[in-house]
């Protein structure tokens, strides 16, 4: 005799038509209920105001200076990365990694760090400088703001000017079509901005081309011996990123890159 299947003995507590019903009555509660709540809620009034409304000359320029210091707070990022030495590191370690084969190692945040440090390390003597001419004066009242910003630019203008090729500046100084200045300190940093970061780029493109090329012929040569062994459906990559690495040991990398790097600004 077959066994009959056990019958259900529980049952849905709320069936979905009731459920249905539940959820119309909660909306239909909501919709009016809103219109009440929102009449008897009260709405707040927002205000700006800049200043305390009398318009004296002072307290208007406070207010300025504030705005002018948030500004420049939120530029400090492509400040640090366009008039410093970051923009050359960060190339050359970006482009050691390529050369290494190691994909996403060293990660983007130590090689970012890195960059970091090294330019504050880099940095500091045009820092000091800008801080003992021009900020500490200012900030006992010696100097106006005006001549608290040409002494602090002038340091950092040396700096650049230093880095620049000749051939970078009078290009942006042609496309703006002023004269070429006689000293250091006719330069405007509208041209010697620009043509600082592109001669930049230039130098890291041509140490990282100098890093590359004993990775390269690494590459090469590991990929001649598989293909003489028919090894063809091996990547090289897998065989010479092991050897790659032992040659960066040996030849201490690290020390020589970064050194190399920390004195091409002197």
């Amino acid at each position: 005799m077959k066994r009959r299947k056990p019958r259900a003995t529980t049952k849905k507590l709320f069936p979905r038509s009731c459920t249905c019903a539940l959820l119309l009555a909660a909306v239909v509660c909501l919709a009016l209920a809103g219109p009440a709540g929102a009449q008897n809620m009260p709405i707040p009034s927002v205000s700006l105001n800049i200043g305390d409304g009398s318009g004296e000359p002072g307290k208007m320029a406070v207010v300025m200076q504030l705005l002018l210091l948030l500004t420049v707070l939120s530029l400090a990022p492509a400040i640090l990365m366009m008039l410093t030495s970051f923009t050359r590191i960060v190339v050359v370690l970006s482009i050691l990694r390529h050369a290494l084969g190691t994909q996403q190692m060293p990660a983007n945040q130590i090689i970012v760090g890195l960059a970091l440090f090294l330019t504050f390390f880099i940095m500091t003597p045009v820092w000091q400088k800008v801080n003992t001419e021009a900020i500490q004066p200012y900030m006992n009242e010696q100097i106006s703001t005006q001549q608290a910003f040409d002494k602090a630019t002038d340091p950092i203008r040396d700096f650049m000017l230093k880095q620049t090729r000749e051939k970078d500046l009078e290009l942006f100084i042609k496309i703006s079509g002023g004269k070429k200045p006689e000293k250091q300190a006719d330069v405007g940093l509208a041209a010697l901005v620009p043509a600082f970061v592109i001669s930049e780029l230039k130098t890291a493109f041509q140490i990282g081309f100098l890093i590359y090329i004993p990775f390269l012929i690494i590459d090469m040569v590991v990929a001649s011996v598989l293909l003489s062994m028919g090894m063809m459906m091996l990547p090289p990559i897998m065989i010479s990123l092991p050897f790659k690495l032992l040659l960066f040991v040996l030849v201490d990398g690290w020390y020589l890159i970064i050194g190399s790097l920390v004195q091409s600004f002197h």
